[in-house]
């Protein structure tokens, strides 16, 4: 069966001070563990040829694409809140673009080998941080956040050395586009106007073609970020790695690396192996996201006016907070029934996250019972004072049932997933993978995976998985 995949390669129009241009390193054995079928044919790809040799040989890096090369694009970025003059694609590369029906959408390959961005990686990745992307950003756009997606996981049939020998794996991704925040420092750090003046023109052209210039584009980020950081939060969703080189221009969620879903719930919960201080913690999601904003105007000053347009680049970036807090409202008045929640909601759900807290209640669990007419606190005074308050606004099962999943990735299923398809076994990945495809309304037989972990069974760190 021959494989047509219709790649054009766009952003290399921007010129070669954008990328570099290489094949991935070949593999030895790859072996398609997981394909995407309905992504594939919302691509207009044929998932059958994909699953060819011949397709297999693309997805593993084997085979580049008959068209162009394969290219790692150039970025920059505030890391933890320290600044990386350089950065770029160190394990990845942009097989091309591809025109649907529903827009342009970037397809990479995540742990396709070295490349000049790679400092001292090895631009491999393993499978464990291969299969959590796949089974979260999937999660995650079930759930109806904006998100990068997984089409295939692919087997490279040799070994990486992490902390000690590992399976490895490449993912394929496809995004609206790999713009970051981080792309536009880059630029403004060497003080290439003419730079970001293009690269501005490429982001409104495939993003936000309404939008007028530089000015435009970033008041449309800001939009953008302030309802993806609020459907994070009313989720329980912990990025754990907001470097603004992980901040897509798009508004999806990109960089699923140290991420996780809150079990019991606290506000300073951090899941990142690597965040010891609380910078990324979930209840600091948005005030990061607001610096990050900060930055890329910071980042567009030179083709926005330079100095004189700071004020009007500093009032566009304080609309976030005023964004963000309309859609946290929004959000979880949903959750809580409200079809049309006003600010004087906003205690409501302040009181309910607070007594979550003291109970250290499921996050996911307390919002669904709640939605299925069960109390899921214990009896106490405060609660019921709470429930009474709540009741008294009319809530709708119908609003809440479309806002509260009844299932979620949860890290200890997926680090169940994983070392099962370490030993071989696919089976609880493509369980997790089916279940989590229709999060408000699970398959029967999956209610073993709403259940919080077992002490024994607590993942308290994720990783990058570099």
């Amino acid at each position: 069966m021959t494989l047509h995949l219709p790649l054009s390669q766009s952003y290399t129009a921007l010129g070669p001070r954008f990328f570099h241009a290489q094949e991935a390193d070949p593999v030895a054995a790859p072996e398609l563990l997981l394909l995407n079928e309905p992504l594939a044919q919302e691509l207009g790809l044929d998932p059958e040829a994909l699953k060819s040799p011949e397709g297999v040989a693309l997805l593993s890096g084997n085979a580049p694409p008959a068209q162009h090369s394969p290219i790692a694009q150039v970025y920059a970025g505030h890391q933890f809140g320290g600044w990386s003059p350089q950065l770029g694609d160190g394990r990845a590369l942009l097989l091309g673009d591809i025109e649907t029906p529903n827009g342009t959408f970037d397809l990479q390959l995540k742990g396709s080998g070295r490349t000049p961005f790679s400092r001292s990686g090895d631009g491999r990745a393993w499978l464990g941080p291969v299969l959590r992307e796949y089974i979260v950003s999937e999660a995650m756009h079930a759930l109806g956040v904006p998100t990068t997606r997984a089409l295939a996981a692919v087997a490279t049939g040799e070994t990486v050395r992490r902390e000690g020998p590992l399976p490895g794996a490449i993912l394929t991704r496809v995004a609206a586009s790999h713009i970051r925040v981080g792309t536009f420092q880059y630029f403004a750090a060497r003080n290439d106007a003419e730079a970001l003046e293009a690269l501005a023109a490429f982001a409104l052209h495939r993003h936000y073609p309404e939008a007028d210039g530089p000015m435009g584009l970033l008041a449309a980020v800001v939009q953008a970020q302030a309802q993806l950081v609020a459907h994070w939060m009313s989720l329980g969703f912990i990025h754990g790695v907001m470097n603004t080189d992980n901040m897509a221009i798009s508004g999806q969620t990109i960089d699923y690396g140290p991420c996780a879903f809150i079990d019991r719930y606290h506000p300073q919960t951090v899941y990142s192996s690597i965040d010891r201080m609380g910078r990324y913690a979930y209840d600091q999601q948005a005030n990061i996201a607001g610096w990050n904003l900060a930055q890329l105007a910071s980042a567009l000053l030179p083709v926005m006016g330079g100095e004189e347009a700071i004020p009007e680049a500093t009032a566009c970036v304080n609309t976030f907070r005023d964004s963000y807090q309309a859609a946290y409202l929004a959000r979880f008045g949903a959750k809580l029934g409200l079809a049309t929640p006003t600010p004087d909601d906003l205690p409501l759900i302040t009181e309910l996250l607070e007594l979550m807290a003291q109970e250290e209640a499921d996050f996911t669990n307390t919002f669904r019972a709640l939605s299925e007419g069960h109390n899921p606190l214990p009896e106490s005074l405060p609660f019921a004072t709470w429930h009474a308050k709540w009741q008294a606004r009319a809530p709708s099962e119908d609003v809440m049932l479309r806002a509260n999943p009844a299932i979620i990735p949860r890290n200890h299923r997926i680090e169940e997933a994983i070392q099962a398809a370490v030993s071989g076994d696919l089976g609880p990945s493509a369980r997790l993978i089916k279940a989590l495809a229709t999060p408000f309304d699970p398959p029967e037989g999956t209610e073993d995976l709403r259940l919080p972990p077992a002490p024994h069974e607590e993942v308290q760190a994720t990783f990058c998985g570099t």
